[in-house]
């Protein structure tokens, strides 16, 4: 066991607690730039470790708050779930003929950091154009969202499919790109309950993906353990400093270095 792993875990692990940024946006490059892993071995183990960590948000969303539309996770997962498996049997499929994997796990990682940086920078502005009242305890897809039912359903869905395609293949998205996807289809919902029914859909889709890249070989489980050892504390101390430490000072900071890494991943 490394105990700089277990360090970048704390580090990380802060960040996350101050933005709310998922931690694949930050941890994957971090483990191929900084350590030197492949890029399919930092997807995978970092999914894992995403599938652990989000489940504890999880618990305090819906046993505390109460803040998980449970049938938008439903949806969002009839979409991500079996695009996550299919893109599992086409990593295996490619690996199995002797294709080099890591050229599209590395591509597709920085297009999702990209992504991930233009969220952060447009989630600010979804916030300000959504007015957030609507009452939590009766929130549903008939009076939450943007469009009519009969396109919201597989609008919903299809935004599982991008997700599910995204996550899997470079372990980022779940958390920024699938907040930002919410705020965009449910304008009129609480905040809490976006982040809250964000981190229940994150779930299933991460430990799916990250089970899946575990069967490829693609999971090291020594660096998983102390990514957790440090990371647990770190978010912990990380959601203490939020409310003293401004967010929009630090967004914008933190999307112009995921935008330059993910330019980095694409043009390699």
């Amino acid at each position: 066991m490394d105990i700089m792993y277990s360090i970048s875990g704390f580090v990380v692990g802060v960040l996350v607690g101050i933005t709310g940024v998922g931690g694949g946006s930050l941890m994957t490059p971090l483990l191929v730039f900084l350590f030197g892993f492949k890029a399919s071995v930092a997807v995978g183990t970092d999914l894992l470790y995403a599938a652990i960590t989000k489940t504890g948000g999880v618990l305090v969303h819906h046993g505390k708050h109460k803040s998980v539309d449970w049938r938008i996770v439903g949806l969002l997962a009839l979409g991500s779930i079996p695009m996550s498996v299919l893109t599992l049997f086409a990593i295996k499929h490619f690996m199995d003929v002797g294709k080099e994997t890591t050229g599209i796990i590395t591509y597709s990682l920085g297009i999702a950091l990209i992504l991930t940086a233009s969220a952060l920078l447009i989630r600010a502005y979804l916030l300000r154009n959504g007015n957030g009242k609507i009452d939590d305890e009766h929130s549903s897809i008939q009076n939450a969202g943007r469009f009519s039912t009969r396109w919201e359903i597989p609008a919903t869905i299809l935004t599982g499919i991008i997700l599910g395609v995204l996550v899997t293949l470079s372990s980022v998205g779940a958390g920024a790109l699938g907040t930002v996807a919410l705020l965009f289809l449910y304008p009129r919902m609480s905040t809490l309950k976006i982040v809250g029914t964000d981190l229940a859909h994150a779930i299933p889709l991460t430990a799916v993906a990250g089970l899946g890249h575990w069967q490829l070989g693609n999971v090291n489980l020594i660096l998983l353990g102390s990514l957790l050892i440090g990371s647990l504390p770190g978010i912990w101390i990380g959601s203490l400093l939020s409310a003293k430490i401004p967010e929009h000072y630090l967004r914008p900071v933190l999307a112009s270095v995921l935008m330059l890494i993910g330019l980095k991943f694409v043009m390699q």
